[in-house]
């Protein structure tokens, strides 16, 4: 499978099951468009008839020809044609071209081994002291009481987690909430008893935080320079922007609260380990001046991520609303060269891709690992396959204390990835977003193994400015 595209003046050919990246010149893309669809006297006739016409005359290159002027520029593309055709022909048998997906059968035999766990989602708190009008977890609540994690009801979870990682060494937790600091005690308990426990078990915990940065202060920052790997740190961007969709509950905004309290911790960690995540809807459809405007603050890591809503909703997005997200894409890309130029570069979450190393092919087809190898835990210690499933009973897998006990839901969860949605099968993206999320597929369409279609777009048009990214620090 090849994936053909134009952005930002490079032309830009992947060819998926490989990884391989090629940025071509015109006449090289046309011929690898009809190559395998048409026979090479076919291919030869449309480029002769393409680029003998003047305004291509331009792309003949002479200066590889020392003959050229004994030659008609007639001459010269048919040499140029039948050179690209060659090359052409040669990547294909490298497997730089046109390469056969060969994983299917792979990963299914993959699916099949014993999976362990890695990752916990702690709800340190079902409570929130701001009320984001797209929050998922309906204010903090979930849908239900306010409830704060106890000390054992998370050490019970660091238990489970050990228990059920194998020979696993590194272990990841995140304190998630509502606002988890609001149970911050109980946040430095864990941290500590965790601590304890890697010694007695082999294992090293990673631990990871996500705040609405209302409760930040020294003694937290302190704290989390200290023991948390990464901080998540919410604002949606510009103030009125960030103000109208995340006010407190008494209804003032967030934003002059927490901007410099970001910005002092963003330092103190020398712009590593954190971002700062924002949430773009249809009322800021132009969210690249939101992300512009974060890196005028100072902030070099930088994620805003399109809501997901139902369509009712005044600040869903919609279909009609993805051309011009689009172009905010590409105009956000462009930019991003232009501070790279000026030696103020930033990093943006989701054009953060890797074309040489990262996940392996089993990682990047089957997904995050939720309900398998990934699970989120309540304030009562109810195990559910991620945050975003919590609260919807028909998706309970077991607890802390007892374990996985709907084993059934668990093996739906681990059986599906790229190849169990059809819409992901022929998506150039798959190796890059691994079917997408299980959640978003549910609430759409009702099940896990479909794909929110206004995702797919956007995910699809994130990794086409990634890559075109790439080519240009290349060029450079």
């Amino acid at each position: 499978m090849v994936h053909q595209y134009k952005n930002n003046g490079f032309n830009i050919v992947l060819d998926v099951n490989s990884g391989m990246v090629h940025v071509v010149d015109d006449l090289a893309y046309d011929i690898i468009e009809m190559y395998e669809e048409h026979e090479t006297d076919e291919i030869i006739a449309v480029m002769l008839e393409k680029y003998s016409k003047p305004e291509y005359q331009k792309l003949i290159n002479t200066e590889d020809y020392p003959d050229a002027s004994t030659k008609d520029d007639l001459e010269i593309l048919l040499e140029q044609i039948h050179e690209v055709l060659s090359h052409v022909t040669q990547m294909k048998k490298d497997g730089s071209l046109f390469t056969k997906d060969i994983y299917e059968n792979y990963i299914q035999d993959f699916k099949k081994r014993s999976t362990v766990v890695k990752a916990l989602c702690l709800h340190i708190a079902h409570d929130c002291n701001l009320a984001c009008q797209y929050c998922f977890a309906g204010k903090g609540e979930y849908n239900g009481d306010k409830s704060l994690m106890s000390y054992e009801v998370g050490k019970a979870a660091l238990d489970f987690l050990i228990a059920n990682s194998g020979k696993r060494h590194n272990l990841e937790v995140d304190f998630f909430g509502g606002e988890p600091l609001m149970n911050f005690q109980v946040v430095k308990d864990l941290v500590k008893y965790g601590r304890e426990q890697e010694k007695l078990h082999n294992k090293k915990f990673r631990f990871t935080l996500t705040t609405n940065g209302i409760l930040l202060d020294d003694e937290v920052m302190e704290f989390a320079n200290k023991e948390i790997s990464n901080v998540v740190l919410s604002i949606d961007g510009r103030k009125d922007v960030n103000d109208r969709m995340r006010p407190s509950r008494n209804g003032k905004g967030s934003y002059d609260i927490i901007i410099p309290k970001y910005q002092k911790l963003a330092e103190q960690r020398e712009q590593n380990n954190y971002y700062v995540r924002g949430t773009f809807t249809h009322n800021n459809l132009d969210f690249a001046e939101d992300v512009k405007h974060l890196a005028d603050l100072g902030f070099k890591q930088i994620s805003v991520e399109p809501v997901v809503a139902p369509d009712e909703e005044e600040y869903a997005i919609t279909k009609e609303d993805i051309p011009y997200i689009f172009e905010q894409y590409d105009n956000l890309a462009k930019f991003m060269i232009e501070r790279r130029k000026e030696g103020k570069d930033f990093n943006f979450f989701h054009y953060m891709i890797d074309l040489s190393g990262g996940p392996c092919v089993a990682k990047r087809l089957s997904g995050c690992g939720s309900g398998t190898e990934y699970m989120a835990v309540t304030p009562w210690g109810d195990l559910y396959p991620c945050h975003q499933f919590v609260g919807n009973t028909d998706f309970l897998l077991g607890n802390v204390y007892d374990g996985v006990k709907n084993y059934e839901l668990q093996e739906e969860f681990k059986q599906s990835n790229v190849y169990s949605k059809d819409k992901c099968k022929t998506c150039f993206a798959k190796f890059y977003c691994s079917g997408g999320c299980a959640a978003n597929s549910y609430n759409t369409h009702g099940t896990i193994n479909d794909a929110y279609d206004i995702g797919c777009e956007l995910q699809r048009k994130r990794v086409e400015c990634a890559i075109m990214l790439k080519a240009a620090e290349a060029e450079e």
